[in-house]
C-alpha cells in the first residue's frame, strides 16, 4: 500500500472536542471519582480485589479498549521512511530514549525528594518518583498526531517516528524503567514489570497489527469508518479508568490537594526542556520545520495510557505512582497547546 504524502498544511485538521477539552474531562473525572469513592467505598474495594497475577482485570480490559484504537493507527511499514529524515529521527530517538527518562528521574529526585519532600506524604515519595519515571519512559503514540497536524508537521515523518518509537518501546521500556527505579533506590518488581510490558505493549501491538490488516482489506475508507466507530470506546475507557483511579485516590487528594500541583512541576519542566532541546537540535542539524515540529512534540508528550496501566499494575490503585501518571494526563493538553503555539510562532526564526 503506497503512502499518500499530504502537504503539511493540508493535514492541519482541528482537534476533536474530547482532545481540546481533555483537561476539563479529567477534572470532571476527579470530581466524579472522588465523590463515588466516598459514597460507595465497598464497591471500589471489591473492584480493586479483582486481580489475577497482580493484574487488575477491570483495568486490564479498560486499558486494552483504550490503547488498541491508538495502535491501529500505527503502520510499521512506515519504518521504511525513516532513512528519508534520518537527522530528525536521530533527534527523536536521542530525546525520547537518552534524555527524557533520565532527565525525569533527576527532576523527580530533585522536586519530590528534595524541594517538596516536606509537603508530600513521606510514605509515598518513592511511589511518586516511580510514577514520574513511568510517565517519561513511554513516548507518545496517539496525541502526537494531533500536535503534528496543528503545526503542519510532515505526516509521513510523524507516522515513521511513532512506528519506530513503538518498536523500540517493546524492548526498551522494561529495562529503562527497571534501571531508573533501581538507581532511585526503588525495589523493582521485575515479574510484574515484565508482565505489564507483555500485557500492555507486546500483546496489544500484535493484536492491533493483525486487526489493522483485516480492517484494511476493505480499503482505506472502510478502515476510517471502523476507526470512527471504535474511537468513542477508547475515550470512554480512558475516562472510566480515571474515575476508578480517583475513587481510590480520593482520600489522599482531599487531605493534600496541592499534591497534584507539586507533581505537575517536574512534568512541566521536562516538557519545556525536551521540546526546546529537540526543536533546537533539529534546527542546528538543518531539518525542515515540518520535521522539527513533530520531532519536538513527541519528545514532550507521553503515552500516558501505558504509564497509568503500568503504575497500577506495579504499585496499585492507591499508590502515588498511579496518581503521578494521571497528573500527566491532567496537564497534557494545555501545556502541549502552548508548545504548539511556540513552534508555530517561531517558524520565521527557525527558517532564518
Amino acid at each position: 500500500m503506497s503512502a499518500v504524502i499530504e502537504s503539511p498544511r493540508a493535514s492541519a485538521a482541528p482537534m476533536s472536542v474530547f482532545e481540546r477539552y481533555l483537561t476539563v474531562w479529567v477534572f470532571l473525572c476527579i470530581v466524579v471519582g472522588i465523590a463515588l469513592g466516598q459514597l460507595f467505598p465497598s464497591v471500589f474495594q471489591a473492584v480493586g480485589r479483582l486481580e489475577v497475577a497482580k493484574v487488575n482485570i477491570p483495568v486490564g480490559v479498560l486499558i486494552w479498549v483504550m490503547i488498541i484504537p491508538m495502535l491501529l493507527r500505527v503502520d510499521f511499514a512506515a519504518l521504511a521512511q525513516v532513512k528519508n529524515h534520518w537527522r530528525g529521527i536521530g533527534v527523536t530517538l536521542f530525546i525520547n530514549w537518552a534524555v527524557k527518562p533520565f532527565s525525569m528521574a533527576f527532576l523527580a529526585w530533585l522536586f519530590v525528594r528534595q524541594v517538596f519532600a516536606g509537603s508530600l506524604p513521606a510514605d509515598q515519595l518513592d511511589s511518586y518518583v516511580a510514577g514520574l519515571i513511568l510517565l517519561a519512559a513511554a513516548p507518545c503514540t496517539a496525541m502526537v498526531f494531533v500536535w503534528s497536524r496543528l503545526t503542519g508537521g510532515d505526516p509521513v515523518f510523524t507516522l515513521s517516528q511513532v512506528a519506530l518509537n513503538d518498536a523500540i518501546m517493546v524492548f526498551a521500556f522494561a529495562p529503562i524503567v527497571g534501571l531508573l527505579l533501581g538507581l532511585s533506590a526503588i525495589t523493582v518488581p521485575w515479574d510484574t514489570l515484565i508482565t505489564s510490558v507483555a500485557l500492555y505493549i507486546v500483546l496489544p501491538v500484535i493484536f492491533a497489527q493483525v486487526l489493522r490488516k483485516q480492517l484494511l482489506k476493505g480499503g482505506p475508507a472502510a478502515f476510517e469508518r471502523a476507526m470512527h466507530r471504535i474511537g468513542p470506546w477508547s475515550i470512554a475507557a480512558l475516562l472510566l479508568t480515571l474515575v476508578l483511579l480517583f475513587a481510590f485516590q480520593g482520600e489522599a487528594i482531599i487531605r493534600q490537594p496541592l499534591v497534584i500541583a507539586m507533581l505537575a512541576v517536574p512534568i512541566l519542566i521536562q516538557v519545556v526542556l525536551n521540546s526546546g532541546l529537540a526543536y533546537w537540535l533539529n534546527r542546528k542539524l538543518g531539518e525542515k520545520h515540518s520535521i522539527a515540529c513533530p520531532s519536538a512534540l513527541i519528545g514532550a508528550s507521553n503515552f500516558f495510557e501505558l504509564a497509568v496501566a503500568a503504575a497500577i499494575s506495579l504499585f496499585g490503585f492507591h499508590s502515588g505512582a498511579a496518581l503521578a501518571t494521571v497528573v500527566g494526563v491532567l496537564i497534557e493538553v494545555p501545556i502541549m497547546l502552548a508548545v504548539v503555539k511556540v513552534v508555530n510562532s517561531s517558524r520565521g526564526w527557525y527558517e532564518s
